[in-house]
């Protein structure tokens, strides 16, 4: 899905790559926004050729998209994804780019700082949740959840499970299973792409979700499996426990537990309360 992204007045060409789940961008498109230059693709050129004789890696996160130009036509062009683009972004010498810059020192040090202090995280993480106007009762959910997930991902690592893939294929298969939908589905269900699911659920089905996860916590722990499929059915197993337990609520409430409210439309309700 390819799209035309507005900064000051300039376009930015974009995709949005839904089984990656990323965006990527027009690299001459945003040297064009930074530095004004008539001639983006010649700066690109120079750039590429000096991040080459640095020996940077950056170069190698270059894919090639096909874009529609100003004379109607689709062109291969260089793109990268946000990572890579805000990387790029330090290579480029421009006023613009300093608040990204900027921003990037922050979140460095920041980050330095949570891991001498993991409070900071915490206290971080409520007042970013606090800024987006979720109520307290659904951070202190969510937060909860966080501890819940990093309990799972600890057991699946030490289980020799990798991160990644088939971090991805174990979650889809817990969240089908108390769901009864895939990881995309449910997302799309929401009407989200990048963003997070678990921060667009609602107080029921972060329980739900929490309850599945340290359900099949649990249960790894007790059976430590030793290969790859046997964490697959004991993600299904942990998943359909929370499964079960949904299909209860729907049964004693008569409403679906699963809603496509996402974030944005929960926290208009909560403003309407």
């Amino acid at each position: 899905m390819s799209k035309l992204k507005i900064f000051q007045d300039k376009h930015v060409r974009s995709h949005w790559d839904a089984d990656k789940e990323l965006w990527y961008f027009s690299i001459i498109d945003i040297i064009e926004v930074l530095t004004g230059s008539s001639i983006p693709k010649r700066y690109w050129t120079d750039l590429k050729k000096k991040l080459i004789v640095e020996g940077s890696q950056l170069y190698e996160k270059i894919v090639q998209l096909k874009f529609e130009a100003a004379d109607g036509k689709r062109y291969a062009t260089d793109c990268a994804d946000t990572e890579t683009m805000l990387r790029l972004i330090q290579s480029i010498p421009s006023p613009k780019a300093e608040p990204f810059k900027l921003w990037l020192a922050q979140v460095g040090y920041e980050r330095i700082e949570e891991n001498e202090d993991p409070e900071k995280t915490i206290d971080r993480a409520m007042a970013a949740y606090l800024a987006k106007g979720y109520s307290k009762e659904w951070i202190n959910q969510r937060l909860k959840s966080i501890d819940v997930r990093k309990e799972l991902t600890d057991e699946w690592e030490q289980r020799g499970i990798k991160q990644g893939q088939e971090f991805a294929i174990l979650t889809d298969e817990i969240t089908k299973a108390w769901s009864g939908m895939t990881t995309k589905d449910y997302k799309q269900f929401k009407g989200l792409k990048k963003e997070n699911l678990r921060d667009n659920m609602t107080n029921l089905e972060l329980v739900l979700n929490m309850l599945a996860e340290a359900t099949t916590t649990e249960i790894s722990k007790e059976k430590q499996p030793q290969i790859f499929t046997q964490s697959k059915i004991i993600a299904k197993q942990g998943g359909s426990i929370a499964g079960n337990a949904r299909k209860e609520i729907e049964s004693k409430t008569g409403k679906k537990v699963i809603t496509s409210q996402n974030a944005i439309e929960l926290r208009k309700i909560k403003k309407l309360k």
